[in-house]
């Protein structure tokens, strides 16, 4: 069979938010039930100083149930600096194949696949974790996936005020423009961090900042927060009392006490216990655990991007693509 290549205009019109939301429900659901696994990713920082470039790659599997077999490898680089350049900082392939001969079967352009599952991801734990009216969403950050998070978000609560912070004002006011526009909501581009936040029921911390930019005062009780940006051991985007005063869960429990600053940086200091990890996806979607107790509890999301997410993006892609004809395919 032709090995089929998928840009990124073919994944962004054939992974639309609503039905990446319902596959990330679907493959971590598999996941906890043991119908899919994956490794930790694979990082390789690149020399220089500070250590801020890196490649990763990330390989996952679906055996079960029968007809979803699938294996999957994501190779991306990290270049935060990217945005000046006028590119994503995150850029690679998705590798699908086929579960039961191991056959390729198609190569994603994996920018456009990481955007839309994460943040995918993020509604489906707001879907779970946040409250039902919650409706005023700040933005930390304003790039891709700050606008990736508004419109996930939008599928799942009726969001009718959005405040975006960005380091860069201008560039949190031409977001602010464009959104706006393109979701008929007002968008407002705010100074400051704790501006942006106040008051607010639903945050996303979507920066590349490796310190903290949400502190845990400024975070008005019943909020639910998705942290996103900080994905390695040494960064963060939530300070200690953010994670303390939180139920706190995350997308894969391994990849958490491996990988998250924002939980392991509190742990090291002795402010937290393991055992304020409450959970992950499988354990929520499952009923092992319960999310928000009461209306004023505190949620975290920690979201790393596991890469079962991906393999169930590019399922979905590649059969939409071939019942399209969407695609270039390529000879062996």
């Amino acid at each position: 069979m032709p090995l089929l290549f998928l840009n990124r205009r073919d994944v962004e019109d054939l992974l639309p938010m609503g039905e990446c939301i319902e596959r990330m429900a679907d493959i971590l659901t598999a996941l906890a039930q043991g119908e899919a696994s994956q490794p930790l990713r694979s990082l390789f920082w690149l020399p220089g100083e500070p250590r801020r470039n890196l490649m990763a790659w990330m390989p996952s599997e679906r055996s079960g149930p029968p007809g979803q077999e699938a294996l999957a490898m994501k190779v991306l680089t990290l270049f935060p600096g990217n945005h000046a350049r006028g590119l994503d900082s995150h850029l690679g392939f998705v590798l699908l194949f086929d579960g039961q001969s191991g056959e390729p079967l198609a190569i994603l352009d994996a920018s456009s696949v990481t955007g839309i599952r994460t943040a995918a991801a993020s509604a489906l734990a707001t879907r779970l974790l946040a409250r039902e009216d919650a409706a005023d969403l700040a933005l930390l950050g304003s790039g891709v996936q700050a606008r990736n998070h508004l419109a996930a978000l939008k599928e799942v609560r009726p969001v009718k005020r959005v405040r975006v912070w960005s380091r860069d004002l201008e560039r949190g006011r031409r977001f602010a423009a464009a959104e706006s526009a393109r979701h008929g909501v007002a968008v407002e581009a705010v100074a400051s961090p704790e501006a942006t936040v106040v008051g607010a029921d639903l945050i996303c911390t979507v920066t590349a900042s490796r310190e903290p930019v949400l502190r845990g005062e400024w975070i008005a009780p019943g909020a639910h927060v998705n942290a996103v940006g900080a994905c390695t051991p040494a960064a963060r985007e939530l300070d200690t009392a953010a994670v303390r005063r939180a139920r706190f869960f995350g997308d894969r429990r391994e990849s958490v006490l491996k990988e998250a600053g924002d939980f392991l940086i509190p742990l090291q200091e002795g402010s937290i216990a393991e055992g304020h990890l409450l959970g992950d996806f499988g354990d929520l979607l499952l009923g092992r655990v319960q999310g928000r107790l009461a209306p004023e509890d505190v949620t975290v999301f920690e979201s790393l991007g596991i890469a079962v997410e991906d393999l169930a993006s590019a399922q979905h892609v590649y059969a939409k693509a071939l019942a399209a004809g969407r695609g270039v395919r390529l000879e062996l």
